[in-house]
């Protein structure tokens, strides 16, 4: 389905008929999501929480999302200590929107921090076409300040509809002491089984896991990848699909000067060579933000707040990329995903004054709405 279609008829039907603006529905359904209002199993867990150093408010930020009919579910990394647990969800049909409960998914013991058995750092989330929610946990929690390792890298499975967990991956055999996970994907072969798709940015490779037989292996990416790139740069990757059905997995770093792409059919032989295709030079280092879950995708240049979006079926230029949003100052968009009402939803914070620790005592302002271009004389 192509979300953007829906989402470009819906709000221009909102404006013909009714002759109501977009900068209502974006007041509407703009969700500001706050880390001091979280479900607690008690309120003496909390007091724990809080007497111990485990729970710090200022310490939390939400840098993915996926959204399954009205419940957004939202990553918040443990890049610093405080955070309870790290990934949560919103119900979007609140109507406390100011500042949302956000509760635990799927339930706050599977986040407990040290438990072997329990989801230490969630990085990425994605929901497949089979309502099965993958998470990516790099087992590494304090990432920005003291990283301490708590437990092998995994992928954790579960149910959407019911929270119910099917599956954990253990990835250590498929990365060493170096390795960096950061984004993840999944689909389904023309056979049914489902495949993962993981960015290891460090050895400047994909990591393909092949759920059904449970075995995986890591694809090195060429050189050329990697070109002018940084020692901690990163490795961004989106899974798009074709008109003709055909998937290619799209990935470039952060400072690489070019963008490339692979048939996913191509990258599940496990080698790279002489499959990837060099889509073209980039225009200045940018943010891969997600995809309509068809051949749109979602960028923001570096630094810039403005979304621009690219129909991957045009030529790879920059008179080809349709700016969508026009950002603020404040924020940065860190995620661009299909869901809730058949909209594109956006979920952007202030990550810069996260880093600098300048967000105050409340934490960072985040806010998720939906993908909107607000006119300046609404």
């Amino acid at each position: 389905m192509n979300y953007v279609k829906i989402w470009l008829f819906f709000i221009g039907l909102l404006a013909e008929v009714y002759g109501v603006c977009q900068k209502s529905l974006l007041s509407e359904l703009t969700y500001q999501v706050f880390s001091n209002n979280l479900e607690w199993p008690c309120i003496s867990t909390k007091n724990i929480f809080v007497q111990t150093g485990r729970y710090k408010p200022k310490n939390i930020i939400a840098t993915r999302v996926q959204i399954y009919k009205d419940t957004a579910i939202i990553v918040m990394p443990r890049y610093k200590q405080g955070v309870p647990f790290t990934v949560g969800r919103i119900c979007l049909k609140t109507f406390n929107k100011c500042n949302p409960i956000v509760s635990p998914f799927s339930c706050f013991p599977i986040h407990e921090e040290g438990n072997p058995d329990a989801i230490q750092n969630a990085v990425d989330i994605f929901l497949d076409a089979q309502d099965i929610l993958w998470v990516l946990d790099v087992g590494v929690v304090n990432t920005l300040e003291q990283p301490v390792r708590r437990g092998p890298p995994r992928v954790w499975a579960f149910d959407v509809k019911t929270g119910k967990l099917l599956k954990v991956i253990d990835l250590s055999g498929l990365v060493c002491t170096i390795s960096r996970l950061q984004y993840l994907a999944a689909e389904y072969a023309e056979d049914g089984r489902a495949y993962l798709y993981i960015s290891d940015a460090t050895t400047r490779s994909i990591v393909v896991f092949d759920v059904a037989l449970n075995r995986g292996y890591r694809v090195v990416l060429p050189e050329a990848v990697t070109l002018d790139c940084g020692r901690r740069d990163v490795l961004y990757l989106a899974l798009v699909r074709k008109l003709d059905n055909s998937v290619y997995l799209y990935f470039t770093y952060l400072s690489g000067k070019r963008l490339f792409a692979i048939r996913t059919s191509c990258l599940r032989t496990g080698s790279a060579l002489g499959t990837i295709t060099d889509i073209g030079v980039k225009p200045t280092k940018f943010v891969v933000l997600g995809t309509d879950n068809g051949s749109n995708l979602f960028i923001r240049f570096k630094g810039d707040s403005n979304i621009l979006m690219w129909n991957t079926q045009t030529c790879f230029k920059e008179t080809n990329f349709i700016p969508v949003q026009t950002g603020g100052d404040c924020r940065l968009a860190t995620h661009v995903v299909p869901g809730y009402k058949n909209l594109m939803w956006v979920l952007e914070s202030n990550f810069q004054d996260y880093l600098l620790g300048t967000t105050g005592c409340v934490g960072a302002n985040v806010q998720l709405h939906p993908l909107i271009n607000v006119c300046d004389e609404c």
